[in-house]
Protein backbone atom coordinates (compact mmCIF):
# COMPACT_ATOMS: atom_id res chain seq x y z
CA UNK A 1 0.00 0.00 0.00
CA UNK A 2 0.68 3.46 -0.88
CA UNK A 3 0.72 6.46 1.42
CA UNK A 4 0.45 9.79 -0.60
CA UNK A 5 -0.77 12.88 -0.51
CA UNK A 6 -3.88 14.41 -2.28
CA UNK A 7 -4.60 15.61 -5.54
CA UNK A 8 -7.45 17.11 -7.35
CA UNK A 9 -7.65 13.86 -9.52
CA UNK A 10 -8.56 11.79 -6.06
CA UNK A 11 -11.94 13.94 -5.94
CA UNK A 12 -14.52 11.12 -7.72
CA UNK A 13 -13.06 8.25 -5.18
CA UNK A 14 -12.64 10.46 -2.48
CA UNK A 15 -16.43 11.52 -2.36
CA UNK A 16 -17.41 8.16 -3.20
CA UNK A 17 -15.40 6.71 -0.02
CA UNK A 18 -17.17 9.61 2.03
CA UNK A 19 -20.75 8.57 0.96
CA UNK A 20 -20.16 5.00 1.79
CA UNK A 21 -18.95 5.79 5.26
CA UNK A 22 -21.30 8.44 6.73
CA UNK A 23 -24.92 9.40 6.27
CA UNK A 24 -26.01 12.50 4.67
CA UNK A 25 -25.99 14.42 7.59
CA UNK A 26 -22.40 13.75 8.41
CA UNK A 27 -20.49 13.36 4.67
CA UNK A 28 -18.81 16.26 3.30
CA UNK A 29 -19.67 17.76 0.06
CA UNK A 30 -17.95 18.27 -3.21
CA UNK A 31 -17.05 21.43 -2.91
CA UNK A 32 -16.03 21.40 0.87
CA UNK A 33 -13.58 18.09 -0.69
CA UNK A 34 -12.56 20.49 -3.25
CA UNK A 35 -11.63 23.74 -0.32
CA UNK A 36 -9.64 21.03 1.33
CA UNK A 37 -7.86 20.01 -1.90
CA UNK A 38 -7.04 23.37 -2.28
CA UNK A 39 -5.98 24.71 0.69
CA UNK A 40 -4.57 21.67 2.76
CA UNK A 41 -3.27 19.31 0.67
CA UNK A 42 -0.12 18.99 3.12
CA UNK A 43 -2.27 17.35 5.68
CA UNK A 44 -4.69 15.37 3.46
CA UNK A 45 -3.79 11.64 2.94
CA UNK A 46 -4.44 9.04 0.68
CA UNK A 47 -3.82 5.10 0.80
CA UNK A 48 -3.67 3.68 -2.28
CA UNK A 49 -3.57 0.18 -3.37
CA UNK A 50 -2.58 -1.20 -6.25
CA UNK A 51 -3.57 2.40 -7.67
CA UNK A 52 -6.78 2.32 -6.22
CA UNK A 53 -7.81 4.95 -3.34
CA UNK A 54 -9.07 2.58 -0.90
CA UNK A 55 -8.80 5.34 2.00
CA UNK A 56 -8.16 8.92 3.09
CA UNK A 57 -7.64 11.06 6.10
CA UNK A 58 -7.69 15.01 6.35
CA UNK A 59 -7.62 17.97 8.59
CA UNK A 60 -6.36 21.40 9.42
CA UNK A 61 -3.52 22.29 11.57
CA UNK A 62 -4.75 25.01 13.93
CA UNK A 63 -4.15 26.13 17.55
CA UNK A 64 -7.99 24.54 19.15
CA UNK A 65 -7.22 21.32 20.53
CA UNK A 66 -10.73 19.70 19.53
CA UNK A 67 -12.75 19.80 16.64
CA UNK A 68 -15.12 22.45 16.17
CA UNK A 69 -18.36 22.31 13.89
CA UNK A 70 -17.11 25.26 12.08
CA UNK A 71 -14.01 23.24 10.92
CA UNK A 72 -16.08 20.92 8.78
CA UNK A 73 -17.78 23.83 6.71
CA UNK A 74 -14.63 26.18 5.44
CA UNK A 75 -10.80 25.39 5.57
CA UNK A 76 -8.35 27.45 7.00
CA UNK A 77 -4.76 26.94 6.30
CA UNK A 78 -2.72 24.74 8.60
CA UNK A 79 -0.38 26.57 11.38
CA UNK A 80 3.19 26.42 10.00
CA UNK A 81 4.31 24.89 12.93
CA UNK A 82 2.83 23.63 16.51
CA UNK A 83 -0.61 23.61 17.59
CA UNK A 84 -2.85 20.69 16.81
CA UNK A 85 -3.59 18.23 14.15
CA UNK A 86 -6.93 18.20 13.60
CA UNK A 87 -8.93 14.84 11.79
CA UNK A 88 -12.22 15.56 10.25
CA UNK A 89 -12.61 12.61 8.55
CA UNK A 90 -11.37 9.33 7.99
CA UNK A 91 -12.61 7.07 5.75
CA UNK A 92 -11.66 3.97 4.30
CA UNK A 93 -12.99 1.86 0.90
CA UNK A 94 -16.24 -0.72 2.52
CA UNK A 95 -14.21 -3.31 0.21
CA UNK A 96 -10.85 -2.75 1.88
CA UNK A 97 -11.90 -2.68 5.86
CA UNK A 98 -10.51 -4.80 8.56
CA UNK A 99 -6.57 -4.79 6.65
CA UNK A 100 -5.63 -2.28 8.60
CA UNK A 101 -5.59 0.55 6.18
CA UNK A 102 -7.51 2.97 9.15
CA UNK A 103 -4.28 2.82 11.49
CA UNK A 104 -1.89 3.18 8.93
CA UNK A 105 -3.40 6.24 8.06
CA UNK A 106 -3.66 7.26 11.53
CA UNK A 107 0.10 6.46 11.94
CA UNK A 108 1.36 8.29 8.98
CA UNK A 109 -0.94 11.45 9.66
CA UNK A 110 1.04 11.04 13.23
CA UNK A 111 4.23 11.24 11.64
CA UNK A 112 3.30 14.09 9.87
CA UNK A 113 1.65 15.93 13.20
CA UNK A 114 5.29 15.22 14.70
CA UNK A 115 7.45 16.61 12.15
CA UNK A 116 5.64 19.72 12.32
CA UNK A 117 5.75 20.27 16.30
CA UNK A 118 2.16 19.71 16.68
CA UNK A 119 1.15 19.13 20.35
CA UNK A 120 -1.86 16.51 19.68
CA UNK A 121 -4.25 14.76 17.38
CA UNK A 122 -7.26 15.11 17.73
CA UNK A 123 -11.43 14.42 16.35
CA UNK A 124 -14.53 13.45 17.60
CA UNK A 125 -15.84 9.94 16.84
CA UNK A 126 -19.24 8.23 16.92
CA UNK A 127 -19.20 6.22 20.12
CA UNK A 128 -18.82 2.58 17.59
CA UNK A 129 -15.86 4.21 16.81
CA UNK A 130 -14.67 4.89 19.98
CA UNK A 131 -12.55 1.50 20.45
CA UNK A 132 -10.62 1.94 17.50
CA UNK A 133 -9.62 4.99 17.96
CA UNK A 134 -8.63 3.71 21.56
CA UNK A 135 -6.60 0.85 20.39
CA UNK A 136 -4.34 3.11 18.25
CA UNK A 137 -3.65 5.46 21.41
CA UNK A 138 -5.90 8.44 21.69
CA UNK A 139 -7.60 8.66 24.64
CA UNK A 140 -11.56 9.63 25.22
CA UNK A 141 -12.16 12.91 26.73
CA UNK A 142 -15.62 12.87 26.50
CA UNK A 143 -18.75 14.18 24.61
CA UNK A 144 -18.09 17.18 22.36
CA UNK A 145 -19.56 20.44 22.29
CA UNK A 146 -20.13 19.09 18.45
CA UNK A 147 -24.02 19.64 16.98
CA UNK A 148 -22.69 17.77 13.38
CA UNK A 149 -25.43 15.53 11.91
CA UNK A 150 -27.01 16.02 15.40
CA UNK A 151 -25.30 12.88 16.41
CA UNK A 152 -23.07 12.77 19.95
CA UNK A 153 -19.55 12.92 19.40
CA UNK A 154 -16.73 11.74 21.62
CA UNK A 155 -13.42 13.99 21.71
CA UNK A 156 -10.26 11.93 20.92
CA UNK A 157 -7.29 13.05 21.63
CA UNK A 158 -3.28 11.43 20.94
CA UNK A 159 -0.69 13.60 22.75
CA UNK A 160 2.16 14.00 20.15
Amino acid sequence: MEIKHVTMQDLPDILRIEKSGFTDAEAGTESQYKDRIKTIPDTFLTAKQDGKLVGYVVGPAVNEEYVDDEMFAKSVPNLPEGGNQIILSIAIDPQSRGYGIGSQLLDAFEKLAKESNRKTVSLTSLDKNVPFYEKNGYVNKGVADSEHANETWYNLVKTI
